[in-house]
């Protein structure tokens, strides 16, 4: 029996994903093709489509405010009524800035998995985006969402 120190490369069990000495195999769909985007990369795109958009026609409005995306809500038992809720689940939550010293600026932070798991399909996901960020930015400026969309 052979110790492990005197066993030749390339004998004994063979890894399967290095058949036959080529080496690992790479990606199955390029990195430019948009299988390759992950629905949180998706998710992204449809919240920076949609700000970028807000941005143009209110940019001295919306100048110091943040927007973030996490996956899922933090686990409270109770919301404040910053946050925008389907039932009892939160799919966004708006944070007023605190001006002062430690000036925190405003920042709309929205949720990515209850959004996904509401929309049926992309274009349902993206009018579902679109519609909670208009209703978090009209909050804040404390106009009516009409008038941003």
């Amino acid at each position: 029996m052979t110790s492990p120190e005197n066993r030749r490369p390339g004998s004994g069990r063979r890894n399967h994903r290095d058949r036959h000495g080529r080496g690992l195999r790479g990606r199955l769909v390029p990195a430019t093709v948009p299988l390759a985007r992950t629905k949180a990369e998706v998710f992204d795109d449809l919240v920076l489509d949609t700000v970028e958009t807000l941005e143009r026609r209110f940019a001295k409005e919306l100048a110091g405010v943040e927007f973030a995306v996490e996956d899922v809500p933090p686990d409270l038992n109770v919301y404040d009524s910053d946050v925008l809720e389907d039932g009892e689940v939160p799919l966004a939550r708006l944070l007023p800035g605190r001006p002062g010293r430690q000036e925190v600026p405003p920042r709309i932070v929205l949720y990515r998995r209850p959004l996904e798991f509401r929309a049926m399909d992309r274009e349902d996901l993206a009018d579902l985006v679109h519609d909670v960020i208009i209703e978090q930015v009209a909050n804040l400026l404390g106009v009516d969402p009409d008038e941003l969309a």
